[in-house]
């Protein structure tokens, strides 16, 4: 039928075809199902191995000690990180220079040395002691005796970590206008009050989420003691598979583990995210794997 006279005549749309799509779609799905044939058919995956072990009591003891590290050494780079980002703002140039030079330091070497060297400091100092300098020592103290393996895994992580959450604390109070500090300053608060105050509970907006991926790296990092045999998740499993050989399997638990715990760490990370980033969202939320956490209460399904 024509269109009414004085009237354009309606267009047909035609939607575009995208082929490439549909190929790349069906590529994926022959992919996802040669992958769950040869997880179910290729017996060197060991799954009744993977259920007999992965509540064994080896690797729930080496799950836990992997927890601690995780947390202590997080605190301990998060303390550490504060204090090194507030000294490197600072006008004296002594403590910035200071801080400088241990971010470089830490930064600069690998992990994995850092954790040999404390793990071997008494080979450098085989007594460590408290006294007055070139004077009198009023206390002494073995090396392998106060830095032992545990130690030496914390002083590694933590000190390491410390450098990196130093700049992401720096880049968080440099988030905050500078015009803010100068009227804090105004209005006769100190440098310690307006840090307190005014600028770190604006720079956790920036802070907090670099420093929950810190959290998820530090987690599968601590892995890394293994070079010096303290007994975590992967070295839990390394000593169960050098006596059954059954390595693919025991580092399937080891890998089940990690994944459920970075899940959870991701989950919490979101909460977090969401509560410090409140009036910050101008759009609606992007997609993400846990995008059900970010659904205000009218996106909540009826």
């Amino acid at each position: 039928m024509s269109a009414p006279p004085g009237r354009p005549e309606p267009m047909n749309a035609v939607p575009v075809r995208h082929p490439g799509r549909w190929v790349a779609v069906a590529v994926l799905a022959v992919l996802a199902a040669m992958l769950v044939h040869t997880i179910l058919t290729n017996d060197g995956f060991g799954w009744p191995v993977v259920g007999d072990y992965l509540f064994s009591p080896p690797v729930l003891n080496g799950l836990k000690n992997t927890l601690v590290l995780t947390v202590l050494s997080m605190v301990i780079g998060i303390v550490g990180g504060v204090l090194l980002a507030v000294m490197r703002l600072s006008p004296n140039w002594i403590l910035s220079s200071v801080a400088a030079l241990y971010i470089w330091v830490f930064r600069g070497t690998p992990l994995i040395a850092q954790l040999l060297f404390w793990n071997f400091l008494s080979a450098l100092y085989p007594r460590l002691s408290l006294g007055i300098p070139f004077g009198p020592e009023f206390v002494s103290f073995d090396t392998n005796q106060l830095i032992n393996q545990f130690a030496a895994c914390l002083l590694g992580l933590g000190l390491n970590e410390a450098a990196y959450m130093a700049e992401i604390v720096r880049g968080g109070i440099a988030s905050v206008e500078h015009g803010q500090t100068e009227a804090a300053g105004a209005l006769g608060m100190s440098r310690a009050q307006t840090l307190r105050r005014i600028v770190l509970p604006q720079a956790m907006r920036v802070i907090i989420p670099p420093t929950g991926n810190e959290t998820i790296s530090m987690l599968k990092t601590s892995s890394l003691v293994v070079v010096i045999g303290y007994f975590e998740l992967l070295t839990s499993v390394q000593r169960i598979y050098s006596v059954n050989f059954q390595t693919i399997p025991l580092l399937i638990v080891a890998a089940i583990w990690y994944l459920a715990l970075t899940s959870i760490l991701s989950v919490g990370q979101g909460f977090i995210e969401r509560r410090y980033g409140r009036g910050l969202q101008t759009g609606p939320p992007g997609p993400s794997l846990f995008g059900f956490l970010r659904r205000t209460p009218e996106e909540a399904p009826a």
